[in-house]
């Protein structure tokens, strides 16, 4: 009997016609029988594949390292270190603008067409401020030498980075030219105000006590506090509690579920995975102070909540993670009319949609910042009966391969 000899492409150059596009910023080429995963590359293109990674299966990942025939969508990257085997941090810094957008508009429509069973036309819409200098969030690691960067892309190798272009000016250069504890990273943060927030969270080495704090945190830069203006107010609150990246989105996202929600005075909504309260206070409006509003949360980012929203007697916010509150039944009161759901990149998963769907509220507002977590919660409220009415997409990581879609469910006949 003979063994199959496991395949190892690793190091080889392999002369490809690239194909479509797929989720996690690389395109699909097949050479022998086998699937290629491709970064640094377009659709149409022809070009030499560095095999970077195989683990003997089906496929295996690689950089275009060549060029031989270029799309008409390539351009010259602003950034010299978004090349093969540099930062991991942009995926399509070599592409359009338009041609992000129509890249991440083809991976969302896949998703929600496996879902629904039928084409969804999507469109990515662009945000104001352009492709570069939008990140107000980012973590920098720390290398063995002290030195912050970022990671390649799928390693644990870190770049030296002293300035990054798709970064809000000031913030990465609040760091450059100096050193930190090595193997530590470093949380930043610039506010609506222009104020820098830097923390260092050092992890333990491995084989440390699980049943002893894991982490520690040093505050570097500022006070820890952030401030924001999006939906009509002002925000101020812990800095590293959940806000969105780009400046834009906060305010956008808020304007499409205020549209799309149609919450009646009176009436009751739910704001789960609600952060701060950004949306608990959009359906607060809308609800009237005879109406009840829950926002879900559990993180710092509840109590902040409460403390903002304190103005909203019908807001009440419930520091508990969403699964429990749901399968505990905390959220007294009638049924929800409007429930507005933004959770983490991993979804709601099938108990919360499932715990959303019993109670049949007559619009469920899912704001999503992963195609493929949509695709499977959508799917499982069409189980229910539910059916997809709208999508919209923005583009809110330019240069990346992120992008966040807003999906509107209701109730079938």
């Amino acid at each position: 009997m003979t063994t199959k000899a496991k395949l190892d492409w690793r190091g080889r150059r392999l002369d490809v016609e690239v194909g479509p596009v797929a989720h996690g910023g690389h395109c699909v080429a097949r050479y022998e029988g086998r699937v290629v995963f491709v970064r640094h590359a377009l659709p149409g293109e022809r070009v030499i594949v560095q095999v970077t990674e195989d683990k003997g299966g089906s496929f295996c990942r690689g950089d275009a390292v060549e060029i031989i025939t270029a799309s008409p969508d390539r351009v010259e990257p602003p950034c010299p270190l978004a090349a093969p085997g540099s930062c991991g941090g942009c995926d399509w810094q070599h592409a359009s603008g338009e041609a992000q957008r129509q890249l991440k508009a083809s991976v969302v429509a896949e998703h929600l067409a496996k879902a629904t069973g039928t084409d969804v036309p999507v469109v990515v819409e662009e945000l104001t401020g352009g492709l570069l200098e939008w990140r107000t969030r980012i973590r920098m690691a720390v290398d063995r030498d002290g030195i912050p960067g970022f990671r390649a892309h799928r390693s644990h190798t870190v770049v030296p980075v002293g300035h990054c272009p798709i970064t809000v000016p000031g913030l990465v250069e609040s760091v450059a030219g100096q050193e930190f504890k090595p193997g530590s990273e470093l949380e930043m943060v610039r506010d609506g105000a222009g104020r820098i927030n830097v923390r260092q969270v050092s992890k333990p080495s491995p084989g440390y006590g699980r049943r002893r704090s894991p982490i520690t945190r040093a505050y570097l830069t500022g006070d820890g506090s952030a401030s924001e203006f999006a939906a009509g107010r002002h925000w101020d609150f812990d800095a590293y509690n959940f806000w969105q990246i780009h400046p834009a989105a906060a305010d956008t996202l808020a304007g499409v579920v205020a549209e799309w929600a149609e919450a009646s005075p009176g009436a009751c909504a739910w704001d789960l995975y609600s952060g701060v309260g950004l949306f608990a206070s959009v359906l607060a409006e809308q609800v009237g102070s005879s109406g009840l509003v829950w926002a879900v949360e559990y993180i710092q980012a509840a109590s902040d909540a409460t403390r903002m929203l304190s103005d909203l007697t019908q807001v009440k916010v419930l520091a508990l993670p969403v699964e429990g509150a749901l399968e505990r039944d905390k959220l007294e009161g009638p049924d929800p009319e409007v429930v507005v759901l933004d959770p983490p990149r991993t979804g709601a998963g099938h108990e919360v949609v499932d715990q959303i769907a019993a109670r049949r509220p007559a619009r469920v507002i899912y704001v999503a910042c992963d195609p493929a977590a949509l695709g499977r919660d959508v799917a499982r409220f069409l189980q229910h009966g539910y059916r997809l009415e709208l999508v919209r997409a923005f583009d809110a990581f330019p240069m990346t391969h992120h992008v966040e879609a807003v999906a509107l469910l209701t109730p079938g006949a």
